[in-house]
């Protein structure tokens, strides 16, 4: 009896996961075996579906050869990592100066819950709502950015469009990416945190530690998977970064928010419709967030987790070698 009521339950529980089933199918692994096959074709032009016919089989690799040798491309990669380096470099920061003030034990802090909202609340709003605010803020002649520095005389003769400056560009993307996701990843480390053995800080008190050591020797240590996870995540989603250089500037000025996914978007979307070489980008990028992430995890190891599986698989094959060498004697 318990044998079926268990099978009945099973049943439901696949029964539930069929329209996750069939949403993922179509709407995630048919696209991504559709870029696939797209990526060694020829097609172009809007309204042409006839990839088959257009595929590459004499070169199957020139759309991978054409991307790799773009400067288009490679601008759009150095933008990408150096967008994504000069944000997490300060939200990693930030994250972690908040952490080490919220999870203080010998301060208690009011109010911690209405901090928590306020520091979570940009990465709430949507990224397109938040180019958009922004673009309005740097609007040209009259924007609140240029009327506040006009009151204030640091322009003197009038307003001035500074997003035709590329750095002044990059400069908001950045901040905006550091504005929108550092509360997260306070919230993310700070759970971590949370879940640190209380023995171990009491012991850090005891030993007569103060508050930074016990934060750098203590909670950093402690909290290390939260920080890979934080890590990979991040790098995952700054590669992939789209809406904010594409609703704030379109990628301006002069290619200098041009991220490799809005290098994509108008490969595939705007121009010559070159669908075989933006699914060629997209693998590529794919393989690149593949090798780094799995670089940071190899880089980030536990060395003494990964020591002692070794250890106790050499301990596992002396076990058997010694329990085969009984059997034969």
């Amino acid at each position: 009896m318990k044998k079926r009521r268990a099978y009945d339950y099973a049943k439901y529980g696949y029964i539930f996961s069929i329209p996750f089933v069939l949403a993922w199918l179509i709407f995630q692994l048919y696209p991504i075996l559709y870029t696939l096959v797209l990526g060694f074709s020829g097609l172009k032009g809007a309204g042409n579906s006839d990839w088959w016919g257009a595929m590459l089989w004499s070169e199957p690799f020139k759309n991978f050869i054409t991307v790799l040798h773009n400067k288009s491309f490679k601008n759009a990669f150095l933008n990408t990592l150096l967008i994504w380096g000069l944000n997490f470099t300060p939200q990693i920061m930030l994250a972690l100066l908040i952490t080490a003030w919220f999870t203080n034990r010998r301060s208690k802090i009011k109010g911690q819950g209405f901090y928590k909202v306020m520091f979570y609340m940009p990465n709430i709003i949507t990224q397109a709502t938040v180019a958009m605010l922004f673009a309005q803020l740097f609007l040209y002649p009259k924007g609140v950015i240029n009327d506040l520095f006009i009151s204030l005389h640091i322009f003197k003769d009038g307003p001035v469009d500074m997003l035709l400056s590329k750095n002044v560009t990059r400069g908001v993307v950045i901040f905006i990416q550091t504005w929108m996701w550092y509360g997260y990843t306070a919230i993310v480390l700070i759970s971590g945190v949370l879940g640190i053995s209380p023995e171990l800080f009491e012991a850090a008190e005891v030993d007569g530690a103060n508050q930074w050591q016990t934060f750098f020797k203590v909670t950093i240590p402690s909290i290390k998977t939260m920080l890979l996870f934080t890590l990979v995540t991040s790098l995952i989603g700054g590669l992939n970064m789209f809406d904010i250089p594409k609703l704030f500037r379109d990628g301006g000025p002069d290619s200098a928010t041009t991220t490799t996914s809005l290098y994509i978007y108008n490969k595939a979307f705007q121009g010559g419709y070159l669908y075989g070489e933006a699914s060629a980008a997209s693998m590529i990028m794919f393989a690149i967030i593949v090798f780094l992430s799995s670089l940071v995890f190899y880089l980030l190891r536990d060395k003494d987790e990964v020591e002692l599986r070794r250890l106790i698989r050499k301990q596992e094959k002396e076990y058997k070698r010694k329990a085969k060498m009984s059997r034969m004697m």
